[in-house]
């Protein structure tokens, strides 16, 4: 009896996972390298457009793979959304992007990510009508690493900063960003006229990727890898002063282990998210979940006491 109870769960659990239509492709390629995406669709058919959600994974610019999360998208797939999951450049492979790295090669790392991120998004406007995705309802998505490239792409000057061809519409905008402890490099770039909705989630005690303003990986400012970033709770209050759409998930006393969060255990708040945004709801929150762990910071956060 247990053998088939679980040869039946199994089975539900294939079909569940089989439902749902995935597509790969090459979206970038140039002399040097090729850049593929899996494209998680719903398998029911719609004469609605669909709205889309793109995808970086983490893993430090050095590592990582864009199918690491198709949990993910087949549950955003199962209830009614497209979800694009992208490969990027791994610039620092082999490379040290710690603090012995350089600043310079940081940036880069970044930069380029981020430019692929935009090649991508390029992409997929280009075929919007042959998968049948809504142009105007991009939302844009990422794990640490994957989540640094989401907050540039959203922020940074696209023309100044792009490395490939200027493709992106003119004053194209994405509807909304998701992001696992990830960050900015300048708070100042979110501005009034441009912030989007975002849902965010980080450890207060994230020693990676700061949770607030802080140095990446913690280094220290006489260290050749010094890289001053600004994390999800930075973004929070700089959102909140601009009274534009924010939603925070902090893990107190949590580090970067929390990164992943919202695209496995915290799937249904990315769909409550995307859901609220479609349907132009306004919304300011903080939701404070304690991690287990200790808290370091207690005085600087006193919400985590």
């Amino acid at each position: 009896m247990k053998k088939f109870i679980f040869l039946l769960f199994t089975f539900f659990t294939f079909y569940n996972f089989q439902a749902q239509e995935v597509k790969t492709m090459t979206y970038f390629q140039n002399d040097t390298i090729k850049l593929d995406l899996d494209l998680y669709l719903p398998q029911k058919k719609t004469v609605e457009k669909i709205p889309l959600v793109i995808f970086a994974f983490g893993g430090g610019f050095s590592g990582g793979e864009r199918t690491s999360e198709k949990d993910f998208g087949m549950f955003m797939a199962k209830n009614g959304y497209a979800v694009a999951s992208i490969s990027y450049s791994l610039y620092m492979k082999g490379k040290d992007f710690g603090c012995k790295g350089t600043l310079t090669e940081k940036i880069k790392a970044i930069q380029i990510g981020v430019s692929d991120m935009w090649q991508a998004t390029s992409y997929l406007l280009e075929n919007a009508d042959k998968y049948n995705l809504d142009s105007s309802k991009f939302f844009i998505s990422g794990i640490s690493a994957g989540a640094e490239i989401g907050f540039q792409a959203t922020y940074w000057d696209y023309k100044l900063m792009n490395l490939y061809k200027n493709n992106l519409p003119e004053n194209f905008k994405y509807k909304g960003f998701i992001g696992g402890s990830g960050a900015i490099q300048d708070i100042n770039l979110i501005t009034k006229e441009n912030a989007i909705p975002m849902l965010l989630a980080h450890g207060n005690n994230d020693e990676t990727v700061p949770y607030s303003a802080g140095s990446h990986r913690s280094c220290p400012t006489n260290a050749s890898g010094w890289l001053i970033l600004f994390g999800s709770y930075a973004v929070y209050n700089q959102a909140k002063d601009l009274h534009k759409d924010i939603e925070l998930i902090t893990f107190c006393g949590g580090g970067h282990e929390f990164s992943g969060y919202l695209f496995h255990q915290g799937q249904q708040y990315v769909l409550d998210f995307v859901n609220d945004v479609l349907k132009g709801k306004k919304f300011e929150s903080h939701l404070i979940i304690p991690s287990g762990k200790k808290v370091a910071s207690s005085e600087k956060y006193p919400f985590c006491d």
